[in-house]
């Protein structure tokens, strides 16, 4: 899943570990919610979404991911 976590994190001037310590998570998970390799439980996601001022929605780019789960479903039989 896309998220915006990494530009907002940036933005804010946080480090990873900072932002994991902020959330109650690991840098390990924070890294991976960065990479895509990890989708953030609705809680984490509202926890950070919380702190960079943002809805769950913006952090983690609703309509962008609806679009491209949608286009893979378009496909399925």
């Amino acid at each position: 899943m896309k998220t915006r976590v990494k530009e907002l994190r940036s933005a804010a001037g946080m480090t990873q570990q900072q932002l994991a310590e902020r959330v109650h998570v690991s840098s390990r998970t924070i890294i991976s919610i960065e990479k895509g390799q990890y989708s953030p439980s609705l809680m984490l996601a509202y926890r950070m979404a919380e702190i960079f001022g943002v809805t769950v929605e913006e952090l983690c780019c609703l309509r962008e991911n609806r679009e491209q789960e949608d286009r893979i479903y378009e496909h399925l039989p």
